[in-house]
């Protein structure tokens, strides 16, 4: 029986992958270090999950943390990551690129998504840091991008379910609202109920911030969510 809802669970290391595996996620985002919120993992850590995992892994091309404005040299560098992604059989992508003024840089993401194909593309939350959320939603939608990783503009998705569901419904088929960021399984049914999504990001740092050295611990929640999302099928 095919789930509804799919649960996506951020992880940076192989134990902790393996670990949202046998919990139940769908598919994994696969970053390196989730505490200035991911950049792009190395190649060596993207074939050895590969070779561990059998659901989707999407990985972060991400060149440093702070702000979204990128140099030639890092959007350069971001290229070359998505070629070496697709080399280690990654099943997608996230990214995303600001211009200085708080815009989607649509022509640099564009370029991005279209050498990233066939793998789909998630826009990721430097939509969160856009001036205005709707106008966002239509220049990620110009990028060719498959889905949006977003917390509705505010600090965390329940604070923004509202806009979440208001974005949802403005998406409509076009590209998907996954919203993320301390999603756990004590809001999990709430923020699925209020936002109408049917996918649903989290890396659980909200109730077990180091998950790569608690594994078991780490299983047994994303057990939780999956199991939430399940009975809401």
């Amino acid at each position: 029986m095919n789930r509804r809802f799919l649960l996506e669970i951020s992880v940076e290391t192989v134990e902790a992958a393996l670990a949202a595996q046998r919990g139940g996620a769908d598919r994994v985002e696969l970053c390196g270090n989730l505490t200035i919120g991911g950049v792009t993992p190395c190649v060596e850590v993207m074939r050895t999950v590969r070779k561990q995992l059998h659901i989707p892994i999407f990985v972060m091309i991400r060149p440093r943390g702070g702000d979204f404005v990128y140099s030639e040299a890092e959007f350069a560098e971001m290229k070359r990551s998505i070629a070496e992604a697709k080399r280690a059989r990654m099943d997608g992508v996230v990214l995303g690129i600001l211009k200085k003024d708080r815009l989607v840089e649509i022509e640099r993401t564009r370029e991005l998504v279209a050498i990233a194909r066939p793998l789909p593309a998630t826009f990721h939350r430097a939509f969160d840091d856009c001036a205005d959320l709707r106008e966002a939603l239509e220049d990620v939608i110009q990028t060719g991008a498959s889905r949006i990783l977003t917390s509705g503009g505010a600090k965390s998705a329940p604070e923004g379910a509202s806009m979440l569901a208001e974005l949802v419904q403005l998406a409509s088929e076009r590209v998907v609202i996954l919203p993320g960021s301390g999603i756990n399984p004590g809001n999990v049914v709430a923020i699925a109920r209020r936002t109408r999504a049917q996918e649903f990001h989290s890396g659980l740092s909200t109730v077990l911030p180091h998950a790569g050295r608690h594994p078991d611990l780490f299983q047994e929640e994303v057990q939780k969510l999956a199991n939430l999302l399940a009975g809401l099928s």
